[in-house]
């Protein structure tokens, strides 16, 4: 019997309340991933698992969902003329190699410590990649923002671009030339995390805008192709494995395929430092929310000790704050749509 299969009496049990709440969940991940390009993992996994999915369930069921949604946001998003294909299929070689080394990194960390163990490791990967990027997406936006949200080349980008190292990839789509060894880093990181954690965006996007120097809107939309080449191949290496649930798949990707619609029209309409801006907020928010549930890993795990009741006053507080980051991001999102739209129109009325 492989060790690696989750028997599936583990997997939760799904009350109507539940299943709604999935549904907001898919919904608002799909409204992130089409308006920032990240698969919106970053809100689903923590989603998931603050109504007891175990990590790694979690994990494969939101990449296992991710792939259609990300082929849709795609195809959605080149007709605005937002994707540039050659730099995502150039990206997704790289991080489907990091995909197969990430799902082996969580295969050793099941058979060391559990699930207990990698619910652990996926919360500690959270909270450390969220504040670090998110971080520093929030400051950019910021300065970008300053400066009447004109996009510039980040400075690094602009030094990696300068250096002559064979072989040089011209992306004309995005308007860079660059070395391939610059793009393998960034997509193999994109891959490694996509694949452990389920979120492989938020690395994959900053990466290409502030290491590669692609405007953001380009790699937003550039990421849902590298997204959907990682979700494929990742979803049926876990599902081998038997995690992946096909409930929380089919529930979650149901709504992400509505939100995913609105979030690609949303970008026509606003400034390139707001997809920044959202992305940030949305990150610092559920790195607060999988911070404050580490203390009840910690417990199960022996290595600190905490009283049942304050773990459920954690838990609580830890969805409350889950449940603030999908509404910060949705009314962010629904209202920079909402003012770009009205600022189109009335642009058109005045040139009637």
């Amino acid at each position: 019997m492989d060790i690696l299969a989750l028997d599936p009496t583990k997997f939760i049990d799904l009350t109507a309340s539940g299943i709604c709440f999935l549904f907001l969940v898919g919904f608002i991940g799909g409204l992130v991933s089409g308006f920032i390009g990240s698969g919106g993992a970053f809100v689903l996994t923590p989603g998931m698992m603050s109504l007891g999915v175990p990590g790694t369930v979690a994990v494969a069921s939101n990449m296992c969902h991710k792939f259609p949604k990300a082929l849709v946001g795609a195809i959605k998003r080149f007709r605005y003329g937002q994707v540039d294909v050659k730099l995502g299929l150039v990206m997704a070689a790289s991080a489907a190699v990091g995909v197969q080394i990430g799902i082996r990194i969580q295969q050793v960390i099941l058979e060391k410590w559990g699930q207990v163990g990698s619910d652990l490791y996926v919360s500690l990967s959270f909270v450390a990649v969220l504040v670090l990027v998110g971080g520093y997406v929030m400051r950019d936006a910021l300065r970008c923002a300053r400066c009447g949200g004109v996009e510039t080349t980040a400075p690094l980008a602009l030094r990696l671009q300068s250096i002559e190292l064979p072989p040089m990839i011209t992306f004309r789509r995005s308007g860079i030339r660059i070395s391939l060894w610059f793009t393998l880093p960034v997509g193999f990181a994109t891959g490694m995390l996509a694949a452990t954690i389920a979120v492989g965006g938020f690395v994959g996007v900053p990466g290409m805008i502030y290491v590669m120097g692609v405007p953001g809107l380009m790699a937003s939309a550039t990421e849902l192709v590298i997204a959907f080449v990682m979700g494929l191949g990742g979803s049926i290496n876990w599902a081998m494995h038997g995690m992946v649930d096909i409930r929380l798949v089919l529930i979650i990707l149901g709504g992400s395929l509505l939100g995913v619609q609105l979030g690609a029209i949303g970008t026509t309409y606003v400034r390139e430092h707001m997809i920044k801006m959202v992305m940030a907020v949305i990150m610092l928010i559920v790195a607060v929310s999988r911070g404050i549930a580490l203390p009840r890993y910690l417990v199960k795990l022996g290595l600190m000790d905490m009283s049942p009741e304050m773990l459920d006053v954690l838990g609580k507080i830890s969805f409350a704050s889950m449940c603030l980051a999908l509404l910060t991001g949705a009314v962010i999102i629904l209202g920079s749509m909402w003012k770009g739209r009205a600022a189109a129109r009335e642009e058109a009325h005045g040139q009637a």
